[in-house]
């Protein structure tokens, strides 16, 4: 698929305030600073469409991109290591939460995964999630061209 037209369409910080929309949506799950937003970028072929930061957690909200006006991509808030408070993380797990169980459109989700490092424990969670949701998913693994091809033979194990 060509994507010609990618563009930001809204931040929701509150479920209740997810658009009403009639078009798919595929989420993008992962850690606080695993690449998110810079995979929705290369996806787009847009180097800005989705904001990146070095910062962990960053993403704290819903990001909906409109793609084409035939589905969205949602960024979602990163779980892990975002240096916030316990409270915020705590809103972003319950907003996740909400928005993976309930929302109509979603049709399913990419779980990203560093590939400098093994996934951790909230990585096997969700996977586990994905697997009994009946949700379509898809794990995708990024950062490849930050390690040595010693280190890439021995993350396959």
């Amino acid at each position: 698929m060509q994507i010609t037209n990618a563009e930001f369409y809204k931040s929701v910080y509150k479920y209740e305030d997810c658009p009403r929309l009639q078009q798919p949506e595929v989420a993008f799950s992962g850690r606080s600073n695993v690449g998110k937003s810079s995979l929705i970028n290369r996806l787009t072929r847009q180097k800005k469409l989705a904001r990146t930061s070095n910062t962990p957690g960053r993403t704290q909200c819903l990001n909906y991109f409109n793609v084409d006006d035939k589905f969205y991509l949602v960024d979602l808030p990163g779980y892990g290591f975002a240096n916030v408070p316990q409270k915020v993380k705590d809103d972003w797990a319950e907003l996740i939460d909400t928005y993976l169980n309930y929302r109509e459109n979603l049709i399913g989700v990419v779980q990203i995964i560093d590939s400098r490092h093994k996934p951790t424990k909230d990585d096997k969670m969700m996977v586990e999630w994905l697997q009994a949701s009946g949700l379509s998913y898809l794990i995708v693994a990024t950062k490849v061209d930050k390690i040595s091809n010693n280190k890439k033979a021995k993350q396959k194990n």
